[in-house]
């Protein structure tokens, strides 16, 4: 081989190596694009999840907080139904008690 085939061949070397590393950095550039989209990818279906684990976590306590209100407020009512039976039963007392006090007012000043 003569010298001028030789530095031919390097040549067609150096070439095929600089198609390489320029492929291989194309790739790289091509790999490290796709990974960033699928790490955004990954961190907003994990943010998606964590919402709705939120939201049905919020939904569910909202749930045992209303039926606990609505107990209390059963009881409240019946306590209040309680009440109003048995004042009902003491009105007349009192409506005759103020009238006794009344009219012994009235028979003291006249």
């Amino acid at each position: 081989m003569s010298r001028t085939d030789i530095l031919s061949e390097i040549k067609k070397a150096e070439a095929d190596a600089d198609a390489k590393v320029e492929k291989a950095e194309a790739d790289k550039k091509t790999a490290v694009a796709e990974a960033r989209r699928d790490s955004v990818k990954r961190i907003q279906d994990a943010e998606a999840e964590m919402r709705g684990n939120y939201e049905s976590a919020i939904a569910a306590e909202q749930k045992a907080l209303n039926e606990k209100r609505e107990e209390f407020l059963a009881v409240g009512e019946k306590e209040a139904r309680s009440i109003e039976k048995s004042s009902a039963k003491n009105i007349q007392k009192v409506n005759d008690f103020l009238i006794e006090e009344f009219e012994r007012t009235i028979n003291v000043a006249s």
